[in-house]
């Protein structure tokens, strides 16, 4: 019962900051200074600057902000253009057509971008006007864009792999090669989908595209080129143990500026624009882990985290019915909060029933990877349904609507991690042995 008195005070007073208008990283702090107050007789000053220092200066977290500048260098180059021009002569023939560059566009990109909102504008610029002009359906061209979006969020170099790695003292390059494959695979079930609403939907009647033999195929498939060295460069370096994730992140600044002045489009000011960009992405985040480092010492005080640890073990819960209640959990969290704001709030309390449920915290970063990427697309607050209605003009409700599809496959990889574990950690288990 006290700890659910602590629970409630605890909620309404960061609900009550977040509704005033209070940034997420304040109101976390917020809420944490009162329960300092209240559950100890330490200087509370002292110690929020303790913890503020000692959760910024981690060699680990220096990969987040190099990431978001390489992504950031990436959207401003000639980057979609090439890969609509690389993928479309392949993907035009398959059941489905070109709505399958908005699919493979976003899963290439999300290699060289940790972001979803990145992925998606990347993407959606030169996808959207091209698939509309061929006359596919808008319900599809918007949901397997908002949907496929989201794999920024697993492919590595994912921003919520690395605070997910940072909050719970984790290997990043394990946690980047364990999103790996239950990347593809969600990717693939997109593609499926596609396929199969294909043959089934009477509105399915785009413009057929002109047919290319393979040697044109081949040659249209040098635009991929760049992209996917720079790909081979950050992850290969991870992979064969030559670089950490953060030294990885450096290689992929270097490429990504290459590339730009490669192509022509690296300025005095889209060089200024690009660092600027990821100098506020990674100081908001920077802030949402310092005041989630803060909320968490508050709560460790309290003996929040350890209570409900062990009132979860005394419900005798099995480890699927534990991952069921964290599911519906976080696609209500995910309604409110955006996917870093969720896994840093819930880490403290979350992380020590995971473990005292004996689930393997490699897999659990990527299902709760996969439970973000879902409240990415849902209303009221997924952040891709306000950039696609920047993009698009359209409704958030017509938005929302046209990636629930996208949302139901996403649940369904939840089962599907669950039913077949080894996605996530098999590559993990395989890596050549390195820090970082």
């Amino acid at each position: 019962m006290e700890n659910l008195s602590i629970i409630i005070l605890f909620l309404f007073i960061l609900f009550t900051l977040l509704g005033a208008g209070v940034w997420v990283g304040l109101a976390l702090m917020g809420v944490a200074w009162v329960g300092m107050e209240l559950f100890t007789s330490r200087p509370v000053g002292d110690v929020m600057i303790t913890t503020i220092w000692a959760s910024s200066s981690s060699w680990t977290l220096t990969a987040l902000p190099l990431f978001i500048w390489m992504g950031e260098i990436l959207y401003r180059t000639r980057l979609s253009e090439d890969m609509f021009r690389g993928l479309s002569p392949w993907m035009g023939g398959l059941p489905g057509g070109l709505v399958h560059t908005n699919i493979v566009g976003c899963t290439v990109f999300a290699a060289v971008s940790g972001s979803s909102a990145a992925t998606l504008t990347t993407v959606g610029k030169m996808s959207i006007p091209e698939l509309r002009k061929r006359k596919y359906p808008e319900p599809i061209i918007i949901g397997t864009l908002a949907g496929a979006a989201t794999l920024g969020l697993m492919i590595p170099p994912s921003l919520t792999l690395i605070v997910y790695g940072v909050t719970i003292n984790e290997s990043i390059t394990k946690l980047f090669f364990a999103g790996i494959l239950p990347g593809l695979v969600l990717a693939l079930m997109f593609m499926t989908y596609v396929a199969i609403y294909s043959k089934i939907s009477k509105k399915w009647n785009p413009d057929s595209d002109p047919v290319m033999n393979f040697s044109e195929k081949l040659k249209n498939s040098r635009f991929l080129i760049p992209v996917l060295c720079l790909i081979a460069v950050v992850i290969g370096s991870m992979y064969f143990g030559y670089a950490t994730a953060t030294e990885a992140a450096a290689f992929g600044v270097i490429g990504a500026l290459t590339l730009a002045a490669a192509q022509g489009t690296l300025t005095p000011q889209t060089f200024s624009a690009s660092l600027m960009g990821a100098t506020r992405t990674s100081a908001m985040i920077a802030l949402i882990l310092a005041g989630a480092a803060f909320l968490s010492l508050s709560m460790g005080f309290t003996g929040l985290p350890r209570g409900l640890a062990n009132l979860i073990a005394d419900l005798n819960l099995s480890k699927f019915e534990l991952l069921m209640v964290l599911l519906v959990f976080y696609i209500i969290l995910g309604m409110f909060l955006d996917g870093i704001s969720s896994v840093v709030l819930t880490m403290a309390v979350v992380e020590p029933m995971i473990r005292q449920a004996g689930i393997d915290l490699i897999w659990f970063g990527i299902f709760i990877v996969v439970v973000v990427e879902m409240a990415q697309i849902t209303p009221p607050i997924g952040f891709n349904l306000f950039v696609l209605q920047g993009m698009t003009g359209h409704e958030m409700s017509f938005i929302a609507r046209a990636g629930f599809a996208m949302f139901l496959i996403m649940v369904l990889m939840v089962f599907v991690l669950i039913a077949f574990p080894e996605l996530a950690t098999w590559l993990p288990e395989n890596i050549r042995n390195q820090p970082g």
